[in-house]
């Protein structure tokens, strides 16, 4: 049995979508996406088998934000195949660079 079947029959927890997640790295700043606070949500359904995640970007005109929702969702179909993955874009609250957490702002000096 692979890891990801023994995770499923288990169930998900936030804290391992999150994991997921933080492999993902923004290319322009070269920190993860959680540390760099474009994770607004993830929320799991495990009746119904489905995760939903609101990203937001740090800009709307980001050059790398096909490249940051299409690597969320692609990661989370690969740890969690048999869930139905949901990644939307929001905008709202608007990005700031407030939302960078210490270890993020640690990875930038």
């Amino acid at each position: 049995m692979s890891n990801s079947e023994n995770i499923q029959e288990k169930g998900v927890s936030r804290t391992q979508v999150v994991a997921a997640l933080g492999l993902i790295i923004d290319p322009e700043l070269g920190i993860n996406i959680v540390d760099m606070g474009l994770l607004y949500s993830a929320d799991i359904d495990e009746p119904g088998k489905s995760i939903l995640i609101n990203l937001t970007l740090s800009s709307r005109g980001c050059p790398m934000g096909a490249a940051i929702l299409g690597g969320a969702e692609n990661i989370l179909k690969s740890y969690f195949p048999l869930y139905i993955i949901e990644v939307q874009l929001v905008w709202e609250p608007a990005w700031a660079p407030e939302f960078i957490s210490e270890e993020g702002r640690q990875l930038l000096d």
